[in-house]
């Protein structure tokens, strides 16, 4: 099971930091991501993590104002958001999967959404 939370209505330029915990292990193979969806729009990518080395993917959107993490001791990944954009509005959700990073149907496993709205 994955837990994500953390959203909430932030003004434009604000911060805001979303959890996904995660049950049960994590194998050092595994990808862990964020995606967002808006009303009508198709699920688009985020950000990924790899378990086990840590490497960090990035779509050109967000890059430079989030940041993606992860405590292994914990199990949870993390969204760190800044400079927020009112485009940013969405509902977030963390999955756990495998390559290619940037691939809803590469995750198999997903959490049920936090929403981030951003006011201007």
């Amino acid at each position: 099971q994955l837990q994500a939370s953390g959203g909430g209505l932030v003004q434009a330029g604000g911060s805001l930091t979303l959890s996904c915990a995660a049950s049960g292990r994590i194998y050092s193979s595994a990808v862990m991501g964020w995606f967002r969806q808006d009303s009508g729009k198709e699920r688009e990518f985020v950000a990924a993590i790899r378990w086990g080395r840590g490497s960090t993917y990035y779509a050109d959107f967000v890059k430079g104002r989030f940041t993606i993490s992860r405590s292994t001791a914990e199990n949870t990944v993390y969204l760190q958001m800044n400079s927020l954009k009112p485009e940013d509005t969405a509902t977030y959700y963390c999955a756990q999967g495998t390559s290619p990073e940037n691939k809803p149907g590469a995750y198999s496993r997903w959490g049920q959404g936090t929403q981030v709205t951003v006011s201007s």
